[in-house]
């Protein structure tokens, strides 16, 4: 297994343009395209927590060009390749450090709506459920239980806040006034059909996606374009079929471990974030790599 010094949880690449760094993803501008390197930081409950997961950056980086892949007819994604050999020339002394964790992308507008779809009632659609039977304002049918499959999948958008402010459930109207009516509506059926065909796929492979996240931009054209990552087991709750039983919380291959640690130790869910104990670190990481696997059908080693 690996040890925290393997694990990349900053970049630094001099000869790079560093544009940003997200909750995970360090953003480099090369002119005509962005470099993204996925690190193998962990956010939970929007803190980002001081050690790294291993092989965590790997697995998001390869999960999403699966994804995108199986959903290209359905929209255009912004990913050009995730092939070192591909990226511009001032990438070249950086390639051992991004190998296999990054992807070199079309530049767009990013949109400041999460496109989130719910399958399965849980987190916090189940607790704002508990208050009010609805979920960013979709009445839900009464009686359900945490981790409940919902009659149909709901779309249910979020703010996308700075790094360290939690994102805030909105109302589909709230969206509308953000994005305008048009470009709301468009996101909500193409983020359906993403869920859909995920999580069609995914029952396959024996696991129930219950719920996930994905972002979305503006090309030169003002199209829309998938961005960032996608159904990931950082933007997307994972559930192994053969343990699903409604009326509680799901074990998971995602980070669902940690935040159930978390919420163990009472974490008040502001940074600074705890130190993870050895066991938290490595099962998490057996659970990125499991869901790899399982999703792909392919290893990192």
């Amino acid at each position: 297994m690996a040890t925290q010094e393997s694990v990349l949880t900053s970049t630094d690449f001099p000869k790079l343009k560093l544009l940003k760094r997200g909750k995970v993803r360090d953003v480099y501008d090369l002119g005509e395209h962005l470099l993204i390197v996925a690190t193998d930081r962990l956010s939970a409950f929007d803190v980002i927590l001081p050690q790294g997961i291993p092989y965590k950056g790997k697995v998001l980086t390869k999960i999403s060009e699966w994804w995108f892949e199986q959903m290209q007819d359905i929209v255009k994604n912004h990913l050009v390749s995730t092939i070192v050999f591909d990226f511009p020339a001032e990438c070249k002394p950086y390639w051992d450090a991004l190998e296999d964790r990054s992807m070199l992308v079309r530049k767009a507008k990013p949109l400041p709506v999460e496109c989130v779809v719910r399958g399965y009632l849980s987190g916090s659609g189940w607790a704002e459920y508990q208050e009010s039977t609805s979920v960013c304002g979709i009445p839900l049918t009464q009686g359900l239980v945490e981790s409940s499959k919902l009659d149909e999948p709901i779309f249910t958008p979020a703010t996308k806040e700075e790094v360290g402010l939690h994102d805030i459930n909105i109302s589909f109207e709230k969206m509308v006034e953000i994005v305008g009516r048009e470009l709301a509506e468009q996101m909500r059926e193409i983020a359906l059909l993403i869920f859909e065909r995920g999580a069609r796929i995914a029952v396959e492979k024996e696991i129930i996606i219950a719920d996930t996240k994905m972002e979305f931009g503006l090309d030169e054209n003002d199209h829309l374009m998938l961005i960032d990552e996608l159904l990931t087991p950082d933007s997307s709750r994972f559930w192994p079929m053969g343990t699903y039983r409604p009326g509680t919380s799901q074990p998971s291959f995602d980070k669902q471990f940690v935040r159930d640690y978390l919420i163990s130790i009472n974490f008040n869910r502001k940074p600074p974030g705890p130190q993870l104990p050895e066991e938290i670190i490595h099962k998490t990481s057996a659970l990125y790599l499991q869901a790899l696997k399982r999703i792909t059908g392919t290893e990192l080693f």
